[in-house]
């Protein structure tokens, strides 16, 4: 997410006060409530709306002048990257609403629960979660759509309450970060500019030995069977998230592609149940309006970024990141190259462990690990691909993450809890570790 402000070549601590107070504000708000014993603690004060003091110090701050600062704020809320990560965002709300609203989401759990032996219902949610998830873009999404199904049946089969929510939300999450329509493969890809499939293809070799590592493990503990009761399954309805599954690993534009899925999901919703036109356009702009929060957010972040790049404050964090890498590397090329990797997972870990959000967490780290990259030669994929699971790894996690909260009331069970079988999660990490460590940089 690269502005149109150069920044100036000596970086400057004072310029990263703005944020140091948007983190501030959204932690310790977060932190108040969750004292106060409100649900959902950390989503109290909106972030598009704890940002705003933040905006506001660091145009203070600013040594240009006020049109100028403001010209700076506006130019980077109106960088391209910016407007087409909004763009992509409200698309991707709207897909995922319209094909919910068509019984997408419901026809795909009940196909997969006709294929789940009964032995094996853990692997089976975590399956069917990673398949909704990849296909939505959505953790939330999936975990609001299968946790219901899940809990009631983990019940029928005497399963473990916190082993099953661990097995969906581990899917999730899973489905999540892989997804090409996940609003962080979105911000990742867009802050580092690669293509999502080739995102896709990259993460692959740290996702999928970690999603075969945890459906082994899920395996040797599955115990208890229950009955399911075969539903019918309408399969025209899970077309659409096969066909963007499909047209996005062709290499299709991201545009293309959920503009069709969103019109392949109406359309079947309309030739095989009653859903009418009305609906469709109505049910498209709830889609919308479901991506308010990260939309608005986006743009102010990019506007933030601007003024902190303009001030030198992303240039004062390069130049510590830097010190690090060369403290770390006795020699250029692969060591330097991993360095790098590592210092942009630390920042994005870092990040997202204060804001709890996955996706404002890639967008305030992508320009410094865009840096870094080009400095050290790390591929474009390969910056998106360690932002991205780093920011999952943390997200599913920390018991304090809406994922968590959201899982932990369906299960009746404590976040912390909720998060302590989130195996993927855990063996993403140190795969993921392991993989910078020891694999040759990509090109």
């Amino acid at each position: 997410m690269s502005n149109a402000t150069t920044p100036p070549t000596k970086g400057h601590f004072i310029a990263l006060l703005p944020l140091l107070l948007f983190l501030a504000l959204f932690i310790g708000a977060g932190v108040y409530f969750q004292l106060a014993g409100k649900d959902y603690a950390f989503y109290q004060i909106p972030a598009p709306v704890a940002i705003i003091p933040a905006i506001m110090l660091a145009i203070l701050l600013s040594k240009q002048k006020l049109n100028q600062a403001l010209e700076t704020f506006m130019a980077g809320i109106g960088h391209s990257n910016i407007i087409a990560m909004c763009l992509i965002y409200l698309l991707a709300g709207a897909f995922a609403a319209v094909a919910k609203a068509t019984g997408g989401v419901d026809a795909t759990v009940a196909l997969g629960l006709q294929f789940i032996p009964a032995q094996f219902l853990l692997p089976g949610f975590f399956i069917i979660a990673a398949f909704i998830a990849t296909a939505m873009g959505t953790s939330m999404g999936t975990i609001a759509a299968v946790a219901p199904i899940a809990f009631g049946i983990s019940e029928e089969a005497n399963i473990s309450h916190v082993l099953m929510a661990g097995a969906v939300m581990s899917g999730a999450l899973f489905g999540d970060n892989l997804s090409i329509i996940s609003d962080t493969t979105i911000a990742a890809t867009r802050t580092q500019g690669c293509g999502m499939k080739e995102k896709f293809r990259e993460n692959l070799v740290f996702s999928l030995p970690s999603a075969l590592i945890t459906l082994v493990l899920f395996a040797l503990v599955s115990k208890g069977q229950a009955q399911v009761t075969p539903a019918d399954v309408d399969v025209i309805a899970v077309l659409p998230y096969l066909s963007i599954l499909l047209l996005a690993l062709l290499g299709v534009n991201v545009f293309v592609v959920l503009t069709i899925g969103i019109v392949f999901a109406g359309v079947t919703g309309m030739v095989s149940t009653d859903y009418e036109f009305l609906k469709f356009t109505q049910d498209i702009y709830e889609g919308f309006k479901n991506m308010l929060e990260i939309f608005v957010l986006s743009m102010f972040v990019g506007g933030l970024a601007a003024l902190m790049q303009q001030q030198g404050g992303l240039s004062f964090v390069s130049g510590v990141m830097e010190k690090l890498i060369q403290r770390f590397s006795r020699k250029q090329g692969d060591a330097s190259c991993r360095a790098a990797e590592f210092g942009m997972a630390g920042i994005v870990a870092m990040t997202n462990a204060c804001v709890a959000n996955n996706t404002v967490s890639i967008v305030v780290s992508g320009d410094i690990a865009k840096q870094l990259a080009e400095k050290h030669e790390v591929s474009a994929k390969r910056a998106a691909s360690v932002l991205d699971i780093f920011a999952c790894v943390v997200q599913g996690l920390i018991p304090y993450g809406a994922q968590a909260l959201m899982i932990a009331s369906y299960f009746k069970i404590s976040p912390l809890q909720a998060v302590s079988c989130v195996w993927y999660c855990i063996i993403l990490a140190i795969v993921s570790l392991a993989v910078i460590f020891f694999r040759p940089r990509s090109d």
